[in-house]
This record gives C-alpha cells, structure tokens and sequence, in this order.
C-alpha cells in the first residue's frame, strides 16, 4: 500500500492557453483498458477486506477515512489523497463521518 499527495502542493502550473491560478496533476496514463468508478462510504461504512484483482488507486475527494493494507495498519485519508494497491493486495477502507473515492482499476496503471 502507498500513500499518494494528489494536493496543490504537487501539481504543475497551467501556463497555456492564457491560463490564471490553475494547477494540474496527472493521475495515470495506461494503454490498458482501465475502470473508473466512485465509491461512496457513509458515516461508519466499511468496504471489507479483500485482494485488488488488478492494481487500483483511490483517491479521496470529498470526506475523510482510513484505509487498511495486509498490514493491518490503520491510515487516515482526507480529500486530496490517494493509496495506490499493487494486484493482490489485500485491503480494506472505511470512514467514521462519510467518504466519496474516485476509483481507477488497471493491469498497467502508470503513476
């Protein structure tokens, strides 16, 4: 399991196309096909464990949460970030006050 800052902080400046205080962060790149999903948690929810069948970012972008690796490591998430799972890592994630994810599911997700 690896953290990911999707945050301002690491995005690049759009400077054409006469652009103004816009920031620009490539997610992925992948000649696969590739799945795109939101999940959504509600306050207590869980997404129970289980094995990534490809590699699958999540990135939170509303809420806060937890996500879990085989670790069995809690690790708080907030909007702005992500975890990335290689394939067949097994995990879980969850949130106490509700969480909305963007999910990308690839065999060749390219960060």
């Amino acid at each position: 399991m690896e953290i990911i800052d999707f945050g301002k902080a690491k995005a690049k400046e759009i400077t054409n196309f006469h652009s103004l205080k816009a920031f620009y962060t490539k997610i992925t790149k992948s000649e696969a096909p590739i799945t795109i999903g939101f999940i959504h948690i509600e306050q207590g929810g869980v997404v129970g464990y289980h094995l990534a069948p490809v590699p699958q970012l999540f990135i939170v972008v509303e809420g806060e949460g937890w996500v879990e690796g085989e670790n069995q490591k809690r690790v708080n998430v907030r909007s702005g970030e992500g975890v990335i799972w290689r394939k067949w890592e097994g995990h879980t994630s969850g949130s106490d006050s509700g969480l909305t994810a963007l999910v990308l599911e690839s065999e060749e997700l390219k960060l």
